[in-house]
């Protein structure tokens, strides 16, 4: 954590001046009450006339040490909310930077939830730790010994009354903070389940209302909450029984000080302000362990959330980037050599021994039955994955060797689920090229089929998105984020089964402008629909994580079992695929 507490440090430093100055100002008052008292109103000194020159200077001399104090409290939380709002908005910047560069499988592993619940509660978690540690240790110290120190010099006796007490009122703190703080990483976890849930019923709204599933959710979302409701409790109780205990013996402190205090009185060893201080500076140690309380408090949940963070904060990204940045000869080669694949935690392969090569500006399709590994195979191009077996190689070059940022600037990737985000429609499509023109946003967006509708909506280009797109129909989001991928002008363009939702005719056109507008791109189509891949210069045929067959949409037909079985399925046995 010192890494982003250094820079702060300053900070840290006035925060702890001033707090010593505001603590100084409260430790001050009870002397000058008990002059006050035993100078100004009983007269000690005058023979028991009460002085009003002492009352008026000594009153004026505490609002002046009020006044100061509570300045130097507003200094000190300004130094301390400054440093502290600050570190955690860099280890907010790092944690997602780090997230940015984690692969899939590691997305997976932590989880949507969990991720945010890291980066926003865990985050102020540690900067409430980070506060009470400079604030709260300093506030509590201070006034816990100077209270005690300012009660040795009253009377002995009374400063070792509170000193004897003192170690069982510590003693019950630390049994109370052992106890809650393993709660504490559970209440962490289970904040990541309800996040987790409260994420996937939003995104997933439109099927559970579809499927009629409110109450179910709302069960699940209950038992959840339920959970994180008991565990909170839990901790509530122990502090709840911790406090009154506190406060117990800190009173019958004060009741044994008001006891032996009236016996030294009539005795003559103490004054009756002296009585007064000490039962001003018990009080002030009563309010110094209740911070106590707070600040362990808030110290165990701080550090369990810094440890939290640091899971996220010390991960290495699985894939390493290279050093390549390919070879500025070839544009859009793509070769997969002995390629096997299988997922993390996985016992079976989804691809095993694929052998292809798609040369420049080819349109490849890719077919086969669901779950036979079409999308897992595109995605070892732009190195989402790194496959288990054999080479995948873009321009000549192995894909782990690339720089990533360099690999994924020559593939642009249109996605069956449209991923649009909360800007304008203009912004969307230019998310692939962030310094497109105008014009370019345009031609992408006529290429992709999109144009017509853009223009109709009430502000064009500049209408706002909602979010997850839900201001636009299927069709229409993917023909947004089909341009998304266009304007990109990669030398490599995967298109996975990104035309789903448009209709025949639309998608026609859009492959015909696309290999107007993009002759040099080399395409590749995963679609389920024979009309979709017929007119690729080349059909790949996939079969349990296998390359089964290849070849021209008539030379399938002849050739391939599989194929022909899915394309009587679609177009009917009379149709040959030569219009007869």
């Amino acid at each position: 954590m010192w890494k982003y507490i250094r820079k702060y440090i300053p900070f840290a430093i006035l925060a702890v001046l001033f707090m010593a100055g505001e603590v100084t100002m409260d430790l001050l008052q009870p002397s000058i009450m008990s002059t006050i008292v035993d100078e100004g109103v009983l007269g000690k000194s005058t023979g028991g006339v009460s002085d009003m020159t002492v009352i008026w200077q000594n009153g004026l001399l505490m609002i002046g040490l009020v006044l100061f104090g509570g300045i130097c409290g507003s200094m000190n939380n300004v130094s301390v909310s400054y440093a502290g709002q600050n570190i955690g908005n860099n280890i907010r910047k790092d944690c997602f930077g780090r997230i940015m560069s984690f692969s899939f499988p590691q997305m997976d592993k932590f989880g949507t939830g969990s991720l945010v619940t890291r980066v926003t509660n865990d985050v102020s978690q540690v900067q409430s730790f980070f506060s009470m540690c400079v604030r709260g240790l300093v506030r509590t110290g201070l006034l816990t010994f100077g209270s005690i120190f300012f009660m040795f010099r009253i009377s002995r006796t009374f400063g070792w009354i509170v000193l004897c007490a003192f170690p069982l009122v510590l003693g019950w703190v630390f049994f109370s903070i052992a106890r809650a703080n393993p709660l504490f990483a559970k209440l962490q976890e289970q904040l990541d389940r309800l996040n987790s849930i409260l994420q996937e019923d939003v995104s997933g709204i439109r099927i559970i209302k579809a499927c009629v599933r409110e109450t179910y959710e709302k069960i699940r979302f209950g038992k959840a909450n339920d959970g994180l409701l008991k565990t909170n409790w839990s901790v509530l109780l122990i502090f709840a029984f911790m406090n009154p205990v506190t406060n117990l013996v800190l009173y019958l402190i004060i009741a044994v000080i008001l006891r032996v205090g009236g016996y030294q009185a009539a005795q003559g060893v103490v004054t009756p302000g002296s009585i007064m201080a000490a039962i001003t500076y018990t009080t002030q140690l009563l309010n110094g362990v209740r911070m106590l309380i707070m600040l362990f408090q808030n110290i165990s949940r701080g550090l369990t959330s810094w440890h939290r963070l640091m899971v996220i904060l010390d991960s290495e990204p699985d894939l390493k980037d290279g050093t390549s940045e390919g070879d500025p000869q070839k544009a859009g080669e793509i070769e997969f050599r002995n390629v096997s694949f299988a997922y993390p935690g996985a016992e079976r392969n989804v691809l095993t021994d694929v052998n292809l090569t798609i040369r420049r500006g080819e349109t490849v399709a890719i077919m086969g039955a669901t779950g036979c590994g079409k999308t897992t195979l595109v995605s070892l191009i732009p190195r989402f994955y790194d496959v288990t077996g054999g080479q995948v190689l873009v321009d000549g070059t192995d894909v782990r060797e690339y720089k990533q940022k360099i690999l994924r600037e020559k593939v642009a990737v249109a996605l069956q689920k449209a991923e649009l985000f909360t800007l304008s429609v203009a912004e969307n499509i230019a998310w692939g090229k962030p310094d497109a023109s105008r014009d370019e946003i345009r031609a992408a967006a006529q290429t992709a089929r999109a144009d017509g509708f853009i223009t109709a909506m009430p502000d064009g280009y500049d209408s706002p998105v909602a979010e997850r797109g839900m201001s636009l129909s299927g069709g229409q989001k993917q023909r947004v984020s089909i341009a998304r991928a266009v304007v990109k002008n990669a030398e490599i363009l995967i298109l996975d089964d990104s035309t789903s939702a448009l209709d025949l005719k639309t998608e026609a056109e859009f492959f015909d402008a696309l290999q107007q507008t993009a002759p040099d791109t080399t395409k590749i189509i995963i679609a389920q629909r024979i009309a979709s891949v017929r007119r690729a210069d080349r059909i790949y045929v996939l079969e349990n994580g296998r390359i089964a067959d290849s070849g021209s949409h008539e030379q399938l037909l002849r050739t391939s079992s599989v194929y022909r079985d899915i394309f009587y399925s679609q177009l009917g046995e009379e149709d040959d695929g030569n219009g007869r």
